[in-house]
């Protein structure tokens, strides 16, 4: 049995369970949960997370879990990195909220610095905020302003956050929206899916979304004149973690172009690495006029920005602004992060764990009829459950008893869109650890 050492604690590969979850005192402290917490949140398995290392989660009643959600791919650097966990335990020491909204200190704006240094050209102005919701709502509120325009185009299976704004935009489910209406100005079009195509074929999707924006949305709709921005996911997250094909970030790019619309990259899920690039439009060699990132930027920390060009970013002083936005502590740790990140093959160990997470994935559709679609980029991957590979219908419930199973046996997984369980598992993973936790799920899976 594989032995590993991290952080210097010694133990198998494999996940441990030692008390059936939920145990007493998980089952306890979901009790206390109910009864003060909002349940708002949808929780998909009875886990109570105690502490966490690397790839590893632990309950509190001790069972070892091998992580494959990285907490929604935030902890892409691993759970509690030595190099994060320092860098905040030092800030917060030194100064923690900084008024960075009336104030300057000098910690956000090296992180500014080191941060546009990761993206294309001209993306060199940061907005700092809290959260990938407030970086998408900047985003907005920046467009809105500098084209005078008020339209925005999202699409459907896009997820860009709950506050209102970002909220416009999201149409992934409609427990999300419903009762919190009237929304912002957002028409949207099919997302270019090579699994469920909007056309005939799934080699000609993206064509015809770029086709139904020209000659139905612009035609019957909003005219593109009036069109701010038209905001997308590279890869879609919550919808589906659908790829789309090669060439629709492209074909939208020169789309934006010719009618001056902005276009505004989602990245606050698969940016940072996530696809093996920084952002996961680079794989288009796509620039965005604007970019939004979260989730992995802060290494656990509330940290959010917003990217544009100077141009862009024209905003003046008084027009958009956030109380704990540049956070010393989180711009702290989220330096340790790029740092971690610039580190030489970073990128190219995500590609490669990511090959080898496809290709056991499509081992594991080879053992089981219910795998219908198996798709990917880097570390960001799915497979769709269906109840036959004719008719695609999903197969909701059994992909919820899947990630159950396989919770039961120290695998934490998470769903995504209607019957698709994704992987988005803490960048630093090894290959061992990654083919660990599909024989989990292979087991899992026996007999659904």
């Amino acid at each position: 049995m594989l032995i590993i050492i991290y952080l210097g604690e010694i133990f198998t590969m494999e996940p441990l369970i030692t008390t059936r979850p939920p145990g007493p005192r998980a089952r306890a402290v979901l009790e206390r949960d109910r009864r003060v917490v909002s349940q708002s949140m949808a929780r998909e398995y009875p886990l109570v997370i105690d502490r966490a290392e690397g790839t590893n989660l632990w309950d509190v009643d001790g069972n070892r879990y091998l992580d494959f959600t990285a907490g929604i791919a935030v902890m892409n650097v691993g759970w509690n990195h030595p190099a994060v966990v320092e860098a905040v335990r030092e800030q917060a020491g030194r100064l923690s909220h900084g008024a960075f909204l009336d104030f300057c200190s000098e910690v956000p704006v090296r992180f500014a610095e080191e941060l546009v240094k990761m993206l294309p050209a001209g993306l060199d102005q940061v907005y700092f905020s809290n959260s990938g919701a407030e970086s998408v709502e900047a985003a907005l509120k920046l467009a809105r302003r500098h084209t005078k325009r008020k339209y925005f185009i999202s699409f459907y299976g896009g997820f860009h956050g709950r506050t209102y704004g970002a909220l416009s935009l999201t149409a992934t489910k409609v427990i999300q929206r419903k009762h919190f209406g009237p929304f912002l100005p957002v028409v949207h079009a099919p997302y270019p899916d090579p699994y469920r195509p909007f056309g005939l074929e799934s080699v000609s999707c993206a064509v015809d979304v770029i086709r139904y924006l020209r000659e139905e949305v612009f035609r019957t709709e909003v005219s593109p004149e009036e069109v701010a921005a038209i905001v997308v996911e590279p890869v879609q997250g919550e919808g589906g973690y659908v790829v789309p094909p090669v060439g629709f970030l492209q074909a939208l790019r020169e789309l934006c172009d010719e009618y001056g619309i902005l276009l505004v990259a989602d990245e606050v899920q698969a940016g940072c690495y996530r696809t093996g690039r920084f952002l996961a439009s680079e794989h288009e060699g796509v620039v965005p006029d604007i970019v939004c990132l979260a989730k992995a930027l802060g290494g656990g920390m509330p940290l959010g920005a917003t990217l544009a060009s100077e141009e862009v970013m024209d905003w003046p002083p008084g027009s958009h602004a956030s109380t704990f936005g540049g956070n010393n502590v989180a711009c702290a740790a989220g330096l340790a992060v790029l740092e971690i990140m610039q580190a030489p093959g970073f990128g190219a160990h995500v590609r490669e764990a990511g090959a080898v997470l496809l290709d056991g994935l499509l081992r594991l559709q080879g053992r089981h009829e219910i795998i219908g679609d198996v798709r990917g980029v880097g570390l960001m991957a799915g497979i769709e459950l269906v109840e036959d590979r004719v008719s695609r219908v999903p197969a909701r419930a059994t992909r919820n008893r899947a990630l159950v199973r396989a919770f039961e046996r120290g695998l934490t997984l998470l769903p995504a869109g209607e019957s698709v369980i994704r992987f988005s598992p803490p960048l630093v993973m090894d290959e061992e650890e990654i083919r660990a936790g599909l024989m989990v799920l292979d087991e899992a899976m026996e007999g659904l």
